[in-house]
Protein backbone atom coordinates (compact mmCIF):
# COMPACT_ATOMS: atom_id res chain seq x y z
CA UNK A 1 0.00 0.00 0.00
CA UNK A 2 1.41 3.42 -0.94
CA UNK A 3 1.34 5.67 2.13
CA UNK A 4 3.14 8.63 0.54
CA UNK A 5 0.38 9.70 -1.84
CA UNK A 6 -0.92 12.53 0.30
CA UNK A 7 2.46 14.22 0.46
CA UNK A 8 3.08 13.90 -3.26
CA UNK A 9 -0.33 14.83 -4.62
CA UNK A 10 0.00 18.53 -3.79
CA UNK A 11 3.24 18.69 -5.77
CA UNK A 12 1.70 16.72 -8.62
CA UNK A 13 -1.28 19.04 -8.80
CA UNK A 14 0.95 22.11 -8.68
CA UNK A 15 3.02 20.84 -11.59
CA UNK A 16 0.15 19.77 -13.79
CA UNK A 17 -0.82 22.04 -16.63
CA UNK A 18 -4.43 20.93 -16.52
CA UNK A 19 -6.86 23.66 -15.56
CA UNK A 20 -10.26 23.40 -13.98
CA UNK A 21 -13.12 22.94 -16.41
CA UNK A 22 -16.76 23.81 -16.25
CA UNK A 23 -19.93 22.76 -17.95
CA UNK A 24 -20.94 24.85 -20.94
CA UNK A 25 -23.40 27.57 -20.04
CA UNK A 26 -24.38 31.18 -20.64
CA UNK A 27 -21.88 34.02 -20.60
CA UNK A 28 -20.83 35.38 -17.22
CA UNK A 29 -23.43 37.73 -15.74
CA UNK A 30 -22.09 41.03 -14.39
CA UNK A 31 -22.38 41.43 -10.60
CA UNK A 32 -25.34 43.36 -9.26
CA UNK A 33 -23.78 43.87 -5.83
CA UNK A 34 -20.49 43.42 -4.01
CA UNK A 35 -19.58 41.85 -0.69
CA UNK A 36 -16.62 42.06 1.65
CA UNK A 37 -16.21 38.43 2.72
CA UNK A 38 -16.77 34.92 1.45
CA UNK A 39 -17.59 32.07 3.85
CA UNK A 40 -18.05 28.34 3.42
CA UNK A 41 -21.55 27.05 4.13
CA UNK A 42 -21.08 23.35 3.38
CA UNK A 43 -19.37 20.78 1.19
CA UNK A 44 -15.73 20.72 2.33
CA UNK A 45 -13.64 17.64 3.18
CA UNK A 46 -15.73 15.26 1.12
CA UNK A 47 -14.30 12.06 -0.36
CA UNK A 48 -15.17 10.45 -3.68
CA UNK A 49 -13.51 8.14 -6.17
CA UNK A 50 -11.11 9.64 -8.69
CA UNK A 51 -12.95 11.33 -11.53
CA UNK A 52 -16.23 11.17 -9.59
CA UNK A 53 -18.66 13.84 -8.48
CA UNK A 54 -18.81 14.70 -4.78
CA UNK A 55 -21.97 13.50 -3.06
CA UNK A 56 -22.88 16.97 -1.82
CA UNK A 57 -22.55 20.34 -3.61
CA UNK A 58 -20.17 22.99 -2.35
CA UNK A 59 -22.04 26.03 -1.03
CA UNK A 60 -20.47 29.42 -0.23
CA UNK A 61 -21.94 32.70 0.96
CA UNK A 62 -21.04 36.34 0.33
CA UNK A 63 -21.41 38.79 3.24
CA UNK A 64 -20.93 42.54 3.56
CA UNK A 65 -18.81 44.31 6.21
CA UNK A 66 -21.56 43.82 8.81
CA UNK A 67 -21.98 40.11 8.09
CA UNK A 68 -25.22 40.57 6.19
CA UNK A 69 -25.71 38.32 3.18
CA UNK A 70 -25.30 39.90 -0.26
CA UNK A 71 -27.48 38.88 -3.20
CA UNK A 72 -26.24 39.32 -6.77
CA UNK A 73 -22.49 39.08 -5.99
CA UNK A 74 -20.31 37.26 -8.51
CA UNK A 75 -18.55 34.11 -7.27
CA UNK A 76 -15.94 32.15 -9.24
CA UNK A 77 -14.51 28.67 -8.54
CA UNK A 78 -11.13 27.38 -9.70
CA UNK A 79 -8.96 24.31 -9.12
CA UNK A 80 -6.07 22.40 -10.69
CA UNK A 81 -5.76 18.77 -11.70
CA UNK A 82 -8.83 18.46 -13.92
CA UNK A 83 -11.46 19.45 -11.36
CA UNK A 84 -14.83 20.20 -12.98
CA UNK A 85 -17.30 22.73 -11.56
CA UNK A 86 -20.92 22.87 -12.65
CA UNK A 87 -21.21 25.83 -12.81
CA UNK A 88 -17.81 27.40 -12.13
CA UNK A 89 -19.23 30.94 -11.67
CA UNK A 90 -22.44 32.83 -11.10
CA UNK A 91 -24.32 35.31 -8.94
CA UNK A 92 -25.39 34.67 -5.37
CA UNK A 93 -29.10 34.14 -4.76
CA UNK A 94 -31.43 36.04 -2.47
CA UNK A 95 -29.84 34.22 0.48
CA UNK A 96 -26.37 35.40 -0.52
CA UNK A 97 -25.32 31.87 -1.41
CA UNK A 98 -23.87 30.23 -4.50
CA UNK A 99 -23.82 26.47 -5.13
CA UNK A 100 -21.68 24.38 -7.44
CA UNK A 101 -21.35 20.65 -8.09
CA UNK A 102 -17.76 19.40 -8.11
CA UNK A 103 -16.19 16.43 -9.88
CA UNK A 104 -12.63 15.56 -8.89
CA UNK A 105 -9.70 14.85 -11.18
CA UNK A 106 -8.23 11.54 -12.24
CA UNK A 107 -5.40 11.30 -9.67
CA UNK A 108 -6.08 10.22 -6.11
CA UNK A 109 -5.14 12.56 -3.28
CA UNK A 110 -5.95 15.98 -1.88
CA UNK A 111 -7.56 18.60 -4.13
CA UNK A 112 -7.67 22.23 -3.02
CA UNK A 113 -10.27 24.35 -4.76
CA UNK A 114 -10.69 28.11 -4.47
CA UNK A 115 -13.86 30.20 -4.36
CA UNK A 116 -13.46 33.95 -4.86
CA UNK A 117 -15.46 37.16 -5.06
CA UNK A 118 -14.52 40.87 -5.25
CA UNK A 119 -15.61 43.95 -3.35
CA UNK A 120 -16.62 47.22 -5.01
CA UNK A 121 -12.99 48.37 -5.21
CA UNK A 122 -11.89 45.18 -6.94
CA UNK A 123 -10.16 43.59 -3.95
CA UNK A 124 -10.58 39.82 -3.91
CA UNK A 125 -11.90 37.75 -1.03
CA UNK A 126 -11.39 34.01 -1.31
CA UNK A 127 -11.58 30.76 0.59
CA UNK A 128 -9.75 27.49 0.01
CA UNK A 129 -11.67 24.24 0.25
CA UNK A 130 -10.14 20.77 0.49
CA UNK A 131 -11.67 17.66 -1.06
CA UNK A 132 -10.26 14.13 -1.35
CA UNK A 133 -10.15 11.84 -4.39
CA UNK A 134 -9.92 8.19 -3.36
CA UNK A 135 -7.89 5.63 -5.28
CA UNK A 136 -9.03 2.05 -5.81
CA UNK A 137 -7.97 0.79 -2.39
CA UNK A 138 -9.38 3.76 -0.49
CA UNK A 139 -12.64 3.44 -2.44
CA UNK A 140 -12.87 -0.19 -1.34
CA UNK A 141 -12.21 1.00 2.21
CA UNK A 142 -15.08 3.47 1.92
CA UNK A 143 -17.40 0.69 0.77
CA UNK A 144 -16.38 -1.37 3.81
CA UNK A 145 -16.88 1.64 6.06
CA UNK A 146 -20.31 2.41 4.64
CA UNK A 147 -21.44 -1.12 5.50
CA UNK A 148 -19.74 -1.74 8.85
CA UNK A 149 -18.40 1.48 10.37
CA UNK A 150 -20.22 4.75 9.72
CA UNK A 151 -23.20 4.04 11.95
CA UNK A 152 -20.96 4.44 15.01
CA UNK A 153 -18.07 6.53 13.70
CA UNK A 154 -20.17 9.23 11.98
CA UNK A 155 -22.18 11.37 14.39
CA UNK A 156 -24.49 12.67 11.64
CA UNK A 157 -27.66 10.75 10.81
CA UNK A 158 -28.98 10.59 7.26
CA UNK A 159 -32.36 9.58 5.78
CA UNK A 160 -30.79 6.19 5.02
CA UNK A 161 -28.96 5.70 8.32
CA UNK A 162 -29.54 6.62 11.96
CA UNK A 163 -26.26 7.28 13.74
CA UNK A 164 -25.47 5.27 16.88
CA UNK A 165 -22.57 7.57 17.76
CA UNK A 166 -24.19 9.36 20.70
CA UNK A 167 -25.45 6.12 22.24
CA UNK A 168 -21.93 4.83 22.90
CA UNK A 169 -20.30 5.21 26.32
CA UNK A 170 -16.91 5.83 24.72
CA UNK A 171 -17.68 7.87 21.61
CA UNK A 172 -16.09 6.45 18.49
CA UNK A 173 -13.50 8.64 16.79
CA UNK A 174 -14.42 10.22 13.48
CA UNK A 175 -12.43 8.74 10.60
CA UNK A 176 -11.10 12.25 9.91
CA UNK A 177 -9.66 12.54 13.46
CA UNK A 178 -6.01 12.62 12.47
CA UNK A 179 -4.99 14.02 15.86
CA UNK A 180 -5.80 10.59 17.35
CA UNK A 181 -5.58 8.11 14.49
CA UNK A 182 -2.32 9.40 12.98
CA UNK A 183 -0.50 8.40 16.17
CA UNK A 184 -1.58 4.77 15.73
CA UNK A 185 0.45 2.40 13.59
CA UNK A 186 -1.09 0.34 10.81
CA UNK A 187 -0.54 -2.73 13.00
CA UNK A 188 -2.49 -1.13 15.87
CA UNK A 189 -5.36 -0.20 13.57
CA UNK A 190 -5.41 -3.71 12.11
CA UNK A 191 -5.51 -5.16 15.65
CA UNK A 192 -8.46 -2.99 16.69
CA UNK A 193 -10.38 -3.69 13.49
CA UNK A 194 -9.67 -7.41 13.58
CA UNK A 195 -9.89 -8.10 17.33
CA UNK A 196 -11.96 -5.21 18.68
CA UNK A 197 -11.14 -2.30 20.96
CA UNK A 198 -10.15 -4.58 23.84
CA UNK A 199 -7.11 -5.71 21.81
CA UNK A 200 -5.41 -2.40 22.65
CA UNK A 201 -7.08 -1.77 25.99
CA UNK A 202 -9.77 0.44 24.47
CA UNK A 203 -13.55 0.25 24.60
CA UNK A 204 -15.09 -3.19 24.13
CA UNK A 205 -17.97 -1.40 22.35
CA UNK A 206 -15.73 -1.61 19.29
CA UNK A 207 -16.48 -5.19 18.11
CA UNK A 208 -14.01 -7.50 16.32
CA UNK A 209 -14.32 -7.82 12.55
CA UNK A 210 -11.61 -10.39 11.98
CA UNK A 211 -14.16 -13.04 11.05
CA UNK A 212 -16.19 -10.61 8.94
CA UNK A 213 -13.60 -8.76 6.88
CA UNK A 214 -10.77 -10.16 4.79
CA UNK A 215 -7.22 -8.89 5.22
CA UNK A 216 -7.42 -6.88 1.94
CA UNK A 217 -10.63 -5.27 3.23
CA UNK A 218 -8.96 -4.37 6.54
CA UNK A 219 -5.94 -2.96 4.66
CA UNK A 220 -8.31 -0.95 2.46
CA UNK A 221 -10.10 0.42 5.53
CA UNK A 222 -6.76 1.51 7.01
CA UNK A 223 -5.94 3.17 3.68
CA UNK A 224 -9.20 5.11 3.93
CA UNK A 225 -8.33 6.30 7.45
CA UNK A 226 -4.97 7.54 6.19
CA UNK A 227 -6.59 9.30 3.25
CA UNK A 228 -9.22 11.10 5.34
CA UNK A 229 -6.95 12.14 8.22
CA UNK A 230 -7.11 15.78 9.27
CA UNK A 231 -4.39 16.89 9.84
CA UNK A 232 -2.98 14.77 6.98
CA UNK A 233 -1.25 11.50 7.83
CA UNK A 234 2.51 11.57 7.34
CA UNK A 235 4.11 8.13 7.63
CA UNK A 236 7.40 7.93 9.48
CA UNK A 237 10.50 7.60 7.35
CA UNK A 238 9.09 9.73 4.49
CA UNK A 239 10.86 13.02 3.72
CA UNK A 240 8.65 16.02 2.99
CA UNK A 241 9.93 19.17 1.31
CA UNK A 242 9.40 22.41 3.22
CA UNK A 243 6.04 24.05 2.59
Amino acid sequence: MNRAWLGSIVLALAMTSACSRHAAGPAEAPPKAFGAALVLVSGDKQAAGVGSALDQPVVVQVNDEKGTTVAGALVRFAGAGGVIFDPDRGLTGSDGQFTTNVSLGGVHGLYRIVAATKNSSGKAAEIRIDEIALGYQETLGKQVSDIHCVRCHDSESTPERVSNHDNLIAQAHSFTDGAILNAMSDADLAAIIGHGGAALGKSAEMPPYGNTLTKPEIDALIGLLRALADPPYRPQGIFYAGR
